[in-house]
């Protein structure tokens, strides 16, 4: 079974930039997570959904 969610480091990782930029991205609503317990995870398709819709603004 695939990966359905990702932990902070693990998305920000897959994306290449810095925890710090990954939680900017999700303090500005560009990139969705679920918070389970206390953990916040990063749903595998939300990265697909953040790259598309910073591709459009660019």
């Amino acid at each position: 079974m695939s990966d359905l969610v990702l932990t902070v480091d693990e998305a920000a990782a897959r994306l290449r930039v810095s925890r710090w930029t990954l939680y900017n991205l999700i303090r500005s609503g560009r990139l969705r997570t679920v918070k389970i317990g206390r953990r916040r995870l990063v749903p595998v398709n939300a990265l697909a959904e953040c790259i598309d819709a910073l591709g459009e603004v660019a």
